[in-house]
């Protein structure tokens, strides 16, 4: 095989190994794991979660790989697909700075390759690790998630199923060559058009990560198998980043790695909304707190956001991802709780669509300025009293650029959103999981308790 960009890539994937990861990239990777699979747990009760959970069993076939938040298994990729959809149905899971949903696809696909391989926490960390550097950095070298949707009408997200790719690949022990095919095959299992985000219930949405970790699992068992591809997907004439890439595409793809490891810029969720509208919601919720104001003496409530983020949030039908739906409920109900699900009852509230009626969605000048690609808000609240106060947030609580999160924040998450399962189980075994022989170990801590 001829030297070439996807080549060079390989050839460092193959490569790595836990040995060579930071302590802090492990322990953040730890985090990301952690929170995938109980945002996988959680999202099981939803319609999306449901859906892909009886879809992927009904399939039939070997039980490689557990259907997290039940007692189902199925072959990896299926497992892949119905915990990749479950993962992003309750918009709880992670996000990333560069954009979108890295773990929903990728440690969905690595976790059920592994349970497959029975593999040990020691390689599922390294897949994980070495999946964000593949699919955040393609996400970059094709201009980030605004470039790619504005551009190319495309959801960026897909090329984390050739990220997902890589990271089984790794598991599976392929060499280069096959990392290269296992790419190449990825990049007609995954894609997306941008107007999923016009339906109303969140169910491709989510289905988009979870047919991304299927295309990364599914690619990198045919590549085992003896299929193949371009050899050189990412560089050649008509492959990704000619169809796809920025001018400095090629370079974004190797820069820094083994280095920079991209997974430090992973973003945590508190609150079940898109992730725009969290800060939008800490800003509001602290100028109520610090001013003690009554939610019915407001008269209006004003949202200055980032442009980009505006345009993903503003108006929407899908209400989670709705600032307008999910910043009223936060007002009349003091806040948003995991263990709670809001709509459709809320709809049915006197209140909700007069709060709703008050609330004006704009850019915001400094934000714009200062971080255009960011998920600030800046948001100002009106009185009866003719007194007006406001609250900027450059980044929400979670965000990596406030040190992302700890145990404790994990902890405080999921027992509020999984009282029904062991979480201190499901902690401490992420905490120790380099040392875990069998990555099934850490599964069945997700697995429904009846």
């Amino acid at each position: 095989m001829t030297q070439s960009l996807t080549l060079t890539l390989a050839q460092y994937a193959a490569s790595t190994s836990i040995d060579a990861i930071p302590g802090e990239v492990k322990e953040r990777a730890k985090h990301v794991i952690l929170d995938e699979m109980a945002s996988a747990t959680f999202a099981r009760r939803g319609t999306s979660g449901d859906l892909a959970a009886r879809y992927a069993a009904s399939l039939g076939g070997p039980t490689e790989s557990l259907i997290l938040g039940t007692r189902l298994r199925a072959p990896a990729p299926h497992a892949a697909l119905a915990n990749g959809t479950a993962g992003h149905g309750d918009e709880i899971d992670g996000a990333h700075v560069v954009g979108g949903h890295p773990g929903a696809t990728i440690v969905h696909a690595a976790v059920a390759i592994a349970e497959r391989q029975r593999a040990s926490g020691a390689k599922l960390l390294n897949a994980v690790v070495l999946g964000y550097d593949v699919g955040c950095r393609l996400v970059q070298a094709c201009g980030g998630l605004f470039e790619v949707k504005g551009r190319y009408h495309l959801h960026s997200d897909f090329l984390y199923g050739v990220g997902a790719a890589v990271a089984a690949s790794r598991i599976l022990g392929l060499d280069p060559a096959r990392h290269c095919y296992a790419m190449a095959l990825a990049t007609f299992q995954a894609n997306g058009l941008c107007a999923l985000f016009q339906e109303r219930r969140h169910i491709s949405k989510s289905l988009s990560n979870g047919q991304y970790a299927f295309a990364g699992v599914n690619s990198a068992l045919m590549s085992a198998a003896g299929f193949e591809g371009s050899e050189d997907i990412l560089g050649a004439r008509d492959g990704l980043l000619e169809a796809w890439g920025a001018e400095d595409g090629a370079e974004c793809v190797t820069r820094g790695l083994g280095q920079d490891y991209a997974v430090m810029g992973a973003n945590f969720k508190f609150q079940r909304a898109g992730y725009p509208i969290h800060a939008v919601i800490e800003a509001a919720m602290a100028l109520v707190a610090e001013h003690k104001i009554d939610v019915n003496a407001i008269t209006s409530v004003h949202v200055g956001m980032p442009g980009n983020a505006m345009r993903v949030v503003d108006n929407r039908d899908m209400h989670n991802i709705c600032v307008q739906d999910m910043l009223s409920v936060a007002l009349l109900r003091g806040g948003l709780r995991l263990s709670e699900s809001y709509f459709p009852a809320i709809l049915g509230d006197p209140a909700f669509a007069p709060m709703r009626a008050r609330i004006s969605v704009g850019v915001d000048p400094g934000l714009e300025r200062d971080h255009p690609n960011g998920r600030g808000a800046n948001v100002s609240i009106t009185t009866v009293r003719g007194s007006t106060v406001s609250c900027r947030v450059d980044w929400p609580r979670g965000h990596s650029q406030r040190g992302g999160v700890t145990w404790s924040d994990l902890s405080e998450k999921w027992h509020d959103g999984l009282p029904e399962c062991d979480v201190d189980r499901m902690l401490t075994l992420a905490q120790r999981l380099e040392d875990l022989e069998d990555v099934n170990d850490l599964s069945d801590a997700f697995r429904a308790m009846s």
